[in-house]
This record gives structure tokens, sequence and C-alpha cells, in this order.
């Protein structure tokens, strides 16, 4: 998932993506534990997607809180 994708999703629609996310590293962490993953750069991917999510949820955090102050 790239940046820009992820700047277009309103904040529910990011919330329901994190969780999703999260819960499907959680499941490929247990499959790595248990078994071999057939794919070991899905973890990587995953973990980064996650990050670029919760850096968009920060800037919007960030940008409403200076937009309340200067208001």
């Amino acid at each position: 998932m790239k940046a820009s994708e992820i700047r277009e999703m309103n904040p529910d629609e990011l919330t329901g993506e994190l969780e999703a996310m999260e819960r499907r590293l959680f499941e490929i962490r247990t499959q790595a534990v248990t078994e071999k993953l057939e794919d070991p750069s899905r973890l990587t991917r995953l973990k980064r997607d996650i990050a670029r999510i919760k850096t968009v949820m920060r800037e919007r955090e960030l940008a409403r809180r200076k937009s309340a102050e200067t208001a």
C-alpha cells in the first residue's frame, strides 16, 4: 500500500484498515513460529504498511491540533 493511497482514506477507513493489518500481522507471526512461511517478506511489508498508516494518522492529529491552536 502506498502512502498516497493511505492519505486518500478517511479516518474511519484508516482505523479499520489498521485493525485488520494488525490482526493479519498477529496471524503471520503465529504462523512463523509454528510453521515455515511461504513468503517471509510479507511480514516486513505488513509492518511497514502499519507504520505508514500510523504516520498518516499522527500527521492528521498534529494538523488538527495546530489548526485548533491558531483558531
